[in-house]
């Protein structure tokens, strides 16, 4: 099967910190791929370096084939939740994402508002995002990674700040998404959102990956 994103000797040093060691790694497309680990154990690094948010000290990624910080900058076709989202807290949900959008090009009014719907909130709220409960701006956030339709998500605990039955209805559209044919690489602390979702599962410890 096709590799969405090859990992090859990534390797992550500050300082004298190694928070990722090594870690070669394929995963492979259309399928939702786990990684556990506790906090510090360099699942965020990771996911900054396949980003480019971050250069690897050695080694290097490839997504669909291009190699991150060489072939491209920014992997195209990638949507992402990596820790808090930040919007423009005076501005509106639909504006903020207005905003997003108009960087691509790729995606209109009507788009944005479906995805609004699509993770349950109400596109046509005045509501500035700065008075937005967490799990609201939660969704908002996932709204905004999945919006274009992208290829691959990449999603540092997008359940943060979700209530019950928040998780559930997140759960079941990334399943859908899944069936679609997106990539996801999923970061979580919950066990069963790992269990439920996930078609392989890898753990971080101390920068170093093994796969469950």
């Amino acid at each position: 099967m096709q590799a969405a994103i090859s990992l090859n000797n990534l390797t992550k040093v500050f300082g004298q910190d190694t928070v990722l060691s090594h870690v070669t790694h394929d995963f492979a497309a259309g399928r939702i791929h786990g990684i556990v680990g506790n906090n510090g154990s360099g699942k965020t690094v990771m996911f900054k370096c396949i980003c480019g948010f971050l250069q690897p000290t050695e080694g290097y990624a490839e997504v669909h084939g291009r190699r991150v910080g060489r072939d491209v900058d920014f992997p195209p076709d990638l949507g992402l939740i990596i820790e808090a989202p930040g919007f423009l807290p005076q501005l509106s949900g639909i504006k903020n994402l207005e905003i997003l959008a108009a960087l691509n090009r790729r995606i209109g009014l009507k788009e944005i508002a479906d995805t609004i719907r699509q993770v349950g909130l109400d596109p046509l709220s005045p509501k500035p995002v700065g008075k937005y409960s967490l799990g609201m701006r939660q969704r908002l956030g996932i709204a905004q990674a999945i919006m274009e339709k992208p290829r691959l998500l990449i999603l540092d605990e997008p359940m943060n700040g979700l209530d019950k039955h928040g998780v559930a209805e997140m759960r079941k559209l990334f399943l859908s998404l899944a069936t679609d044919g997106r990539t996801i690489l999923l970061a979580s602390h919950n066990i069963q959102d790992i269990e439920e979702l996930c078609d392989t599962v890898c753990e971080m410890d101390a920068g170093v990956m093994k796969i469950l």
